[in-house]
C-alpha cells in the first residue's frame, strides 16, 4: 500500500480526557476514531490489526476442533427469560422492540443463543462432544466506558461453547480450550498470567481468566511467587490472621458520642481494629441485609454477590431512612437488637474473634465484649474479604504478590445451568434422556488490541509485534521529487509485494521529519529508508524496536526483511 493513497489521518495531540497510552496512541496513529462514548470506528490500519488477531484466533480454534458459525447480534427475550438472565443481567443489556412490540436485546454474550441453536438438533450421544464458535460484535451499555476500546460499549469478541455428555468430558473440552488460549496469547506475544476467575453472571463452578499484564489495567490479580497459585482479586482466597484468644468477658454498653468510624471507635476504646465489627448496611433486591466483617478489613463485593446469587445492580447501600426502619442508627449498626426482617451475614473470621466491639444500634453507643454464638448469630460465609498485601496463600504458605492487568480471555465450566433452563438434552447409549454439559470460552478481540499496545510502545509510538502488525515493513522515500530515490523505492516495494511481504511505501510529498515521526508512531516493525545513496542502491535499514540504523544494499535489505519476518513469526 502506498501512503499517498492510505487513509491515515495521524494526530499530534488528543484530548486531555484520554487516560491510557493505548487509547492515546491508537487515536494518534489513526487506528481508531471515537464515534460516541464507548463506540469506535476502526480505520484501515486498526482494522488490519483486528483481522490479524482474528486470524490467529481462528487458526487455533480450528486446530482445537471448534467449528465457526455466525449468529445474529439480535437475540429474542424469551431465551433470556428461560435462563432467568433478562432481568439479572441488568442495565448493561441494550434492549429493544420490533414494530410488533416483541422484545429483543443486542447480545452481550450468547450462552442462551447457542444452547437454543443445538437443543432441537443434537439428540444423541453420538453427536457429542461438539464445540462451536463465532467472532461477532457484542454490546454492553457500560455505566462508565473508559480506556478507549479496552472498556467499550460495542466490541468484537470470539465466543465458543462446548457441549458434552458428562462432567468428565466437559473437563476435557475445557482443558482443550485452555491450551488453545495459551497458543493464541503466545502467538500474540502477550505477557500474561492465567488466574482463577469469578464466574459472576455467567454461572458455573470453575473459571479461569487470561490477564495481559499492564500497569493501567483495571483488574488486579493476586499470585504466589512460586507461580503455583494465581487468582483475580475478586476470587483470591483470604486466610484471615486472627488476634490472640481471650477469655469471654461481660457484655457492656459504652457511650461513644459522635464516633462512627472504626478508626475513631477503636482508638477511643483502646482496642485493635481486628477486635471490632464492621457493618455494611445494604438493600438487596429491596430487602435489608447487614454484612459483618472484621473491622480491619474491606468487603469483597464479588464474593458477596456470589454468596447471595444476586447481581451488583440489585445491591445498594441503605439510606439513613432505611437504617432507621430496621431499628438502628447510621454509623452504629450492630447485630444485637435489629428488626427481625433483617438478614444478618457474617464473614467466618468474625465467629472466631472474642470480645468484639459492635454498634449498639442507637446514636452515640457501642457494645464491647460481644461474641458470636453467645450474644448474636446469623448466616456464616467462609470468605467475604478483600485480599491485601501481607495475606498468606493457604495452599503454598507464601505471601501474595499483586499485579494489574487487562482481561483478554476467559473460560467457564457452565455445567448444566443453561441446558437445564432451556431443556437441552440428549439420549445416552441406553436411550435415557440426560442434560448436556456445557462450557463457555471468550476472547476479547478488540480489547486484545489495547492490551498489545499497552505492552509495546515507547515515547515515539507503538511497537507492533510482527504477528499483528498492520504491515510488516515500511519503505520511506526521503524525497519523492528525487527520481533515483523514487525509482529504488518503487522497485523494492514491488519486489517485496511479489515475495508476499505486507509492505507500505511512503511516497508522500511531505518533509522527511513528518515521515519519520509517522513511521515511529504507527509502529511498523521493519523499516527501509531510501535517501541520498539511492543511485548506488544503498539504503538505511532499521527495526522499530531498537531503531539501530545500518547501511546495506537494497538486495541485502530485502533478504534481511524476509529473514526477520520468518524468525519473528516462528517464535
Amino acid at each position: 500500500m502506498k501512503l499517498s493513497k492510505l487513509y491515515m489521518p495521524t494526530l499530534r495531540e488528543v484530548s486531555a480526557d484520554v487516560e491510557v497510552a493505548s487509547h492515546k496512541l491508537l487515536l494518534r496513529g489513526a487506528f481508531i476514531r471515537k464515534s460516541a462514548s464507548g463506540i469506535y470506528t476502526y480505520l484501515p490500519l486498526g482494522y488490519k490489526v483486528v483481522k490479524k488477531i482474528e486470524k490467529i484466533v481462528r487458526e487455533e480454534m480450528d486446530r482445537a476442533g471448534s467449528q465457526e458459525i455466525l449468529m445474529s447480534a439480535i437475540q429474542p427475550r424469551e431465551i433470556w427469560d428461560a435462563s432467568g438472565r433478562w432481568d439479572r443481567f441488568g442495565p448493561e443489556m441494550f434492549k429493544l422492540k420490533d414494530r410488533n412490540d416483541r422484545e429483543f436485546c443486542l447480545g452481550p454474550t450468547a450462552e442462551e443463543y447457542f444452547t437454543t441453536l443445538i437443543k432441537d438438533e443434537v439428540k444423541s450421544y453420538k453427536q457429542l462432544p461438539l464445540n462451536l464458535y463465532q467472532i461477532q460484535t457484542k454490546y454492553r451499555d457500560e455505566k462508565r466506558p473508559r480506556f478507549g476500546i479496552n472498556r467499550a460499549r460495542e466490541f468484537s469478541m470470539k465466543d465458543a461453547y462446548s457441549f458434552d455428555t458428562s462432567p468428565e468430558t466437559m473437563e476435557i473440552s475445557y482443558m482443550e480450550m485452555y491450551r488453545a488460549y495459551e497458543r493464541i496469547f503466545n502467538r500474540l506475544n502477550l505477557d500474561y498470567k492465567v488466574v482463577e476467575g469469578d464466574s459472576g453472571a455467567m454461572g458455573g463452578n470453575k473459571s479461569h481468566e487470561f490477564i495481559a499484564l499492564a500497569e493501567t489495567g483495571e483488574g488486579e490479580i493476586a499470585y504466589s511467587p512460586s507461580g503455583k497459585y494465581a487468582a483475580t482479586s475478586e476470587k483470591a482466597k483470604v486466610t484471615y490472621k486472627l488476634p490472640g484468644e481471650q477469655e469471654l468477658k461481660e457484655l457492656k454498653e459504652v457511650a461513644t458520642p459522635d464516633l462512627k468510624t472504626i478508626e475513631d471507635v477503636t482508638k477511643f476504646l483502646g482496642i485493635e481494629k481486628n477486635r471490632s465489627l464492621k457493618a455494611i448496611d445494604l438493600m438487596v433486591e429491596g430487602k435489608p441485609v447487614i454484612v459483618f466483617i472484621p473491622g480491619d478489613r474491606e468487603l469483597n463485593m464479588s464474593k458477596l454477590e456470589g454468596y447471595l446469587g444476586v447481581p451488583e445492580h440489585d445491591i445498594e447501600l441503605m439510606t439513613e431512612e432505611d437504617i432507621l426502619s430496621i431499628n438502628s442508627s447510621a454509623g452504629y449498626t450492630g447485630p444485637i437488637g435489629l428488626d427481625k426482617s433483617v438478614r444478618l451475614i457474617f464473614d467466618n473470621a468474625v465467629t472466631k474473634i472474642q470480645n468484639l466491639s459492635i454498634g449498639a444500634n442507637k446514636e452515640g453507643y457501642h457494645i464491647i465484649n460481644a461474641n458470636y454464638g453467645r450474644d448474636f448469630s446469623g448466616e456464616v460465609c467462609e470468605d467475604l474479604l478483600e485480599v491485601r498485601k501481607g495475606d498468606i496463600i493457604e495452599e503454598t504458605g507464601e505471601e501474595y504478590l499483586f499485579a494489574r492487568g487487562i482481561e483478554v480471555g476467559n473460560i467457564f465450566q457452565l455445567g448444566t445451568k443453561y441446558s437445564e433452563a432451556l431443556n437441552a438434552t440428549y439420549l445416552d447409549v441406553n436411550g435415557k434422556e440426560k442434560l448436556i454439559w456445557m462450557g463457555s470460552y471468550g476472547v476479547g478481540v478488540t480489547r486484545t488490541v489495547s492490551a498489545i499496545v499497552e505492552q509495546n510502545y515507547d515515547e515515539d509510538g507503538i511497537i507492533w509485534p510482527m504477528s499483528v502488525a498492520p504491515y510488516q515493513a515500511i519503505i520511506t522515500v526521503v524525497n519523492n521529487k528525487d527520481e533515483e530515490q523514487m525509482s529504488l523505492g518503487e522497485k523494492m516495494y514491488e519486489e517485496l509485494i511479489n515475495l508476499g511481504v505486507e509492505v507500505l511505501l511512503d511516497d508522500r510529498n511531505e518533509r522527511a521529519g513528518v515521515k519519520f515521526k509517522d513511521r515511529d508512531l504507527i509502529g511498523i516493525p521493519l523499516r527501509v529508508t531510501v535517501g541520498k545513496k539511492a543511485g548506488e542502491e544503498v539504503i538505511e535499514y532499521s527495526n522499530r524496536k531498537d531503531k539501530e540504523k545500518v547501511e546495506m544494499t537494497s538486495e541485502e535489505s530485502i533478504k534481511k526483511i524476509l529473514e526477520e519476518i520468518k524468525r519473528e513469526l516462528s517464535l
